[in-house]
């Protein structure tokens, strides 16, 4: 590497914010848990609404770096919006793929056994993804 080139330091995370969906809650959590321990020092977060709503700051970090959206549903919110103000994202990620059964999120209001489980991967996914975006932009 040569001496006037940097390395990739963040990967930024956008999360749904979809509350009305339990999937939407888990997107969430599993950001959270990514940033706060598993990610502590490899990633942000971008705030979906501030960015819909113009937040400059996040959608140059999200221009200039590399950013994983995940979604609560197939709507897909936070890649569309990533894509249509800051360029393609690096990866995508859609909570619903790792349901394994409608029961599983059916309610709202708890958060189960089920959910935390879903959560967890939801986490470890990011978490494998950051490493691997970090690992090819940092060759």
């Amino acid at each position: 590497m040569e001496e006037n080139e940097k390395k990739l330091s963040k990967v930024g995370i956008v999360s749904c914010s979809g509350e009305d969906l339990p999937e939407g809650s888990i997107s969430r959590l599993a950001t959270l848990e990514v940033l706060h321990h598993k990610k502590l020092f490899d990633t942000t977060t971008i705030c979906l609404p501030l960015y819909i709503a113009g937040g400059e700051g996040d959608r140059m970090f999200a221009k200039n770096h590399p950013t994983i959206t995940v979604d609560g549903c197939e709507k897909l919110c936070a890649k569309k919006a990533t894509e249509k103000y800051s360029g393609k994202v690096a990866h995508s990620i859609n909570v619903r793929d790792f349901i394994k059964s409608p029961d599983d999120v059916k309610n709202k209001s708890n958060l189960n056994e089920d959910k935390k489980r879903i959560t967890s991967e939801v986490a470890d996914a990011i978490s494998i993804k950051v490493d691997e975006i970090l690992k090819e932009n940092n060759k």
